[in-house]
């Protein structure tokens, strides 16, 4: 919203307002007079006659406006008899409103609805500067990603811009997330807004953004993740920044599952683009070996793969459909675990009884498994050849974002994943 709110309507008398709107008079004062926020709280709980807290979509605390220390630990711990109240200018959430009635009576509901309203309006007015440098930030880094800057002094300037000094270089942090519980909406600003925090206690001039960090045209499709700029040459700060990014993330969305993926370090900003694929690809094999945090280096025999995917996504691409394509459509289609049973038999060295012990499963349901996998790929994990085909197709899988299916497998004739055994399995 840009602008104030120094035209408001004038204010009819005492007399002539609504009854339920009492009392809202002073609060239009200090909107017209741009007190802040945390004095149109207060006198918004004055008009409302109730203990109010303000919240930012990233849940931190911009105002409170309660009776006592104890009131606030209610609002804050939502106790008994808090309402929590969205705000919303357009679509677009702008905090949340904590509030219990210090009567014990209901709020007039016009009384609450201006009041929301006048709240929201000044919040987007007041983060209008902010929106507009995420704004820049996430242009930057878009830029980066798809290698549009490509002259180093055209990408210092543009850095020296959004407030990021890249003369030394810099590495490249991806964090994405998935639910694995009941989460609260908003859930992609509050995860930005804590990974650019841990970000920058390590490294105090990070940049970070919420960006489609995804090829579009890839098969995964895109998916917004937290990009992280860190400044430097120091290895070791980069890494350091990684863990903060990571504590921080798990200890304030519990509710969601991470992989972050880790650059190496950019000397010359040119580079910048090879180190944002470099963290793209470490967070794609996090994400596969369900690990939280993963550096280019330890990617292994990934890394191979990566130039494949930066100069010719298309070959890479190509490779996956002739490989494992059908067998991750097959999972999805009827929620089994052909990919998990392939990847984990090529871990046990073609192990089969190996293999079933690590899946927690029979050996016949992994054998079943591994012949609707030849049947549907028509490479055969009995073969050298066909096991080769079949890991690099794992591992393009992983390179170009792809995560497998993970749940309880039902296949037909495995019953669940457990296999009635024959007399001569048993002993």
């Amino acid at each position: 919203m840009e602008g104030s709110l120094h035209h408001l309507p004038a204010r009819p008398a005492a007399s002539e307002s609504a009854p339920e709107l009492d009392g809202l008079e002073e609060l239009c004062a200090a909107l017209e007079n741009g007190a802040g926020v945390p004095e149109i709280l207060r006198a918004a709980a004055r008009a409302l006659e109730a203990s109010l807290v303000l919240i930012d979509p990233s849940s931190a605390i911009l105002a409170v406006a309660a009776r006592s220390p104890s009131e606030e630990r209610s609002l804050l711990t939502g106790a008994s008899g808090v309402e929590m109240l969205e705000l919303r200018m357009a679509d677009e959430v702008v905090g949340q409103l904590r509030l219990r009635s210090r009567t014990h009576a209901p709020v007039p509901a016009a009384r609450l609805v201006v009041a929301r309203t006048l709240i929201a309006a000044e919040l987007a007015r007041v983060r209008a500067p902010e929106r507009a440098s995420e704004e820049a930030a996430t242009a930057f880094l878009r830029a980066i990603l798809r290698r549009e800057i490509t002259d180093r002094d055209d990408l210092v300037a543009r850095g020296a811009e959004v407030g990021v000094g890249l003369e030394a270089g810099a590495a490249v942090i991806v964090a994405r997330a998935h639910p694995r519980a009941a989460h609260e909406e908003g859930w992609q600003r509050r995860m930005l807004v804590v990974a650019e925090r841990g970000g920058r206690a390590a490294a105090p001039g990070t940049l970070a953004a919420l960006v489609e960090a995804t090829d579009p045209e890839s098969p995964a499709g895109p998916s917004d993740e937290v990009v992280l700029l860190v400044p430097g040459a120091d290895e070791a700060a980069v890494e350091r920044a990684t863990g903060i990014v990571a504590r921080e993330l798990e200890a304030s969305l519990p509710s969601l599952r991470f992989a972050i993926g880790r650059s190496r370090v950019a000397t010359d900003p040119v580079d910048l683009h090879r180190a944002a694929h470099e963290a793209l690809l470490a967070a794609n094999v996090a994400e596969g070996d369900e690990s939280v945090v993963l550096a280019f280096e330890e990617t292994g025999a990934y890394r191979l793969l990566l130039a494949s995917m930066s100069e010719h996504p298309d070959e890479l691409r190509r490779f996956y459909s002739e490989t494992l394509e059908t067998v991750v459509a097959y999972d999805e289609q009827y929620e089994t675990d052909l990919v998990a049973t392939l990847e984990t038999f090529l871990d046990a060295n073609g192990n089969v009884a190996g293999t079933a012990q690590r899946l927690y499963t029979h050996r016949h349901t992994v054998r079943y498994r591994l012949e609707r996998v030849r049947e549907l790929t028509g490479l055969d994990v009995g073969s050298s050849d066909g096991r080769e085909k079949l890991s690099l197709g794992l591992k393009a899988m992983r390179v170009l974002g792809i995560p497998p299916r993970r749940g309880p497998a039902d296949e037909v004739g495995a019953e669940g994943g457990r296999v009635p055994r024959d007399p001569k399995d048993r002993g």
